[in-house]
């Protein structure tokens, strides 16, 4: 008997996780989303952790209320081949680490309510501009 309860599967936890990005992103609570779904806020953690895996139905109810496509919650799976060995490690890690902090969720919220591209692009560049500074000091 092969015993599969003790750990999450990594790919369960990575949709996961990328439940939690995108309704963290859109400001809404795990009572909202489960509301939606049918379901109680302690099913929306257990998806989260990973701890239950999110089914094909369910996980398509999820992108269509969290507005985005499935695909988004396999991208930067984990033991995903054929990407470069140059790429930068684990960037969805840096992506959620910065949505979990208050400055990082307080900044992307305000960036996409900029609904002009060039002043997007603008931001960018003072932001690269800053950090580039910070480094050489």
């Amino acid at each position: 008997m092969v015993e599969n309860k003790k750990k999450p599967n990594p790919i369960d936890i990575h949709v996961g996780s990328r439940i939690r990005l995108r309704r963290t992103m859109l400001g809404m609570s795990q009572e909202k989303l489960g509301e939606s779904l049918g379901i109680t806020f302690q099913q929306i953690q257990k998806y989260e952790k990973g701890t239950n895996r999110v089914g094909a139905s369910r996980l398509q109810n999820i992108s269509s209320i969290l507005n985005v496509p499935v695909s988004f919650f396999f991208e930067d799976v984990p033991g995903e081949g054929g990407g470069s060995g140059l790429a930068e490690p684990s960037s969805s890690n840096y992506v959620v680490d910065f949505l979990s902090s208050s400055e990082g969720l307080q900044l992307n919220r305000a960036f996409v309510r900029i609904s002009d591209p060039k002043v997007r692009r603008k931001l960018v560049d003072l932001v690269k501009a800053l950090a580039a500074e910070a480094e050489s000091e």
